[in-house]
């Protein structure tokens, strides 16, 4: 895209924002239509497709203060105020009104040819560039950034696995670093809109959502697990499987009077990275029935009275007088 397109494309619109809106306001419009209108949502839908590539357009420009900043400055002068004109009866031509800034003649040569026809031989893009500060350089210059968003389940993001994403410059491949975590941004260099003039390609911001699994958290490289196990168990100690993301069970020692919320470590068996494997951290809770027999009730009273003598809140109270 040149920076003639501006002209014509009102990117506030396509995102539904007015034009004083916020970078968040910004943000929150996009990230709304583009997961609506994600191909992935919309197969083989040419309307909505379009619609998800115009909104991805305007993004990569409004997200940007400098080439928003532009943007604004141009639809000022295409459609805010006087409109230049080619010419006509009462009115300057276009040329007429540049050559008449920059010290030209009504559009006729000056001495040394200085006049208008140095400005007709001017590149249009050469006229802004002087008035915006070397915003329209026909220089190489680098192709806007592109923002995505991309939902994966838990092990994908465990594991950094490859994933094809649709975006609005077309079907992208990428490797996730292992143990991503939910939300994280990631730039793929290269990946966004074309550069012009020779300049290098913009970027890819890639924000990734990792669904929850119901065992499993990552905290970098290691992963928590929470393990139940009965009161006899966490009393009187035992050895108790633990499940590891890979499918395989590991066996835990609970030492004899484990109280519940007390972590285990078990090495190696986290998440492998490139600096390294973390480990698996399991958490003791201790199960408490929600039902008991006659025989059990006795045994639990017996024991109460066994006991009794041990208060398990003294310090609570304690620090709490503190």
């Amino acid at each position: 895209m040149t920076s003639q397109d501006w002209f014509s494309k009102d990117f506030y619109s396509a995102l539904g924002v007015p034009k004083d809106a916020s970078q968040e306001q910004i943000k929150k419009a996009y990230r709304k239509l583009a997961r609506d209108l994600h191909p992935d949502r919309h197969p083989d839908d040419k309307v909505s497709e379009n619609r998800f590539k115009e909104v991805g357009e305007a993004y990569g420009v409004l997200s940007d203060p400098k080439q928003r900043q532009q943007y604004d400055a141009v639809r000022t002068m295409g459609g805010g105020g006087p409109r230049f004109q080619a010419g006509g009866p009462g009115g300057a031509g276009f040329e007429d009104v540049f050559s008449g800034m920059f010290g030209g003649g009504g559009g006729q040569p000056g001495p040394g040819g200085a006049g208008g026809p140095q400005y007709r031989a001017q590149g249009f893009e050469d006229i802004l560039g002087n008035l915006f500060g070397g915003g329209f350089q026909r220089g190489p210059v680098k192709g806007t950034d592109i923002a995505a968003t991309t939902e994966v389940s838990f092990r994908q993001a465990a594991e950094g696995a490859t994933i094809t994403l649709r975006a609005a410059t077309g079907d992208i491949t990428t490797r996730l670093p292992v143990g991503v975590r939910d939300g994280q941004k990631i730039r793929l260099r290269g990946k966004g809109r074309p550069g012009q003039s020779g300049g290098p390609a913009g970027d890819l911001l890639l924000t990734v959502r990792v669904a929850k699994h119901p065992v499993f958290t990552a905290e970098g490289r290691n992963l928590r697990v929470k393990v139940p196990v009965t009161f006899d168990e966490a009393s009187l100690g035992a050895t108790v499987e633990v499940p590891t993301l890979d499918g395989a069970r590991v066996k835990v020692k609970v030492a004899p009077g484990t109280p519940s919320g007390k972590t285990l470590r078990v090495k190696g068996r986290g998440l492998q990275a490139k600096d390294g494997v973390g480990d698996l951290l399991a958490t003791i809770e201790v199960a408490v029935p929600s039902k008991l027999g006659r025989k059990a009730k006795e045994i639990l009273q017996a024991f109460a009275l066994e006991t009794a003598k041990d208060d398990p809140r003294k310090d609570l109270y304690r620090d709490a007088a503190k």
